[in-house]
């Protein structure tokens, strides 16, 4: 867990004790999940790596993006990108194209065999997701989903910005 909420080190009076008591949770509660989601995708029949499912979900959300665009969005340098997409395409999950008007340019576009690795990744989360959100009681599993939407409402509006990625 984070062990945040024993640092003793900030202002403890005021209206934002709540808010920070909270932060404390959600990021516990993060870990948890990021736990969750990384045993459940290691169980598929294909094991990437976090970097390689991210890459494919950028590729397919991006089909033929070339590997520049792929590395920006992936906020990783070229070298890397380029290694990355050596081995998707060396597990046939990747696939290279040249750009029909300028062979100086490779497309990425993910394989049948990627799409199924990802829908099978997408579909053991979900499961896992599912079976702790069932052993929720209701009333908490309701209030967690309009957290969650609100949470994500002041992400989109650009409140969730401050203080950067840490």
């Amino acid at each position: 867990m984070t062990g945040l909420s024993d640092a003793g080190d900030g202002p403890s009076d005021g209206p934002s004790d709540g808010l920070t008591a909270l932060a404390v949770s959600m990021a516990d509660a993060v870990e948890c999940l990021t736990t969750l989601w990384s045993v459940a995708a290691q169980g598929a029949s294909v094991r990437l790596s976090s970097h390689q499912l991210r890459a494919l979900r950028v590729m397919e959300a991006e089909p033929g993006i070339n590997l520049t665009t792929l590395a920006v969005r992936m906020d990783i340098g070229l070298p890397a990108a380029s290694r990355l997409c050596d081995r998707l395409e060396a597990a046939a999950l990747l696939e290279r194209e040249l750009h029909p008007r300028n062979r100086r340019v490779v497309r990425l576009h993910v394989t049948r065999q990627g799409r199924q690795a990802l829908d099978e990744v997408a579909w053991r989360r979900s499961r896992r997701l599912a079976v702790a959100l069932g052993a929720m009681e209701p009333a908490d599993a309701e209030a967690l989903g309009r957290g969650l939407r609100g949470f994500l409402a002041a992400l989109d509006a650009g409140t969730g910005d401050e203080g950067g990625t840490g």
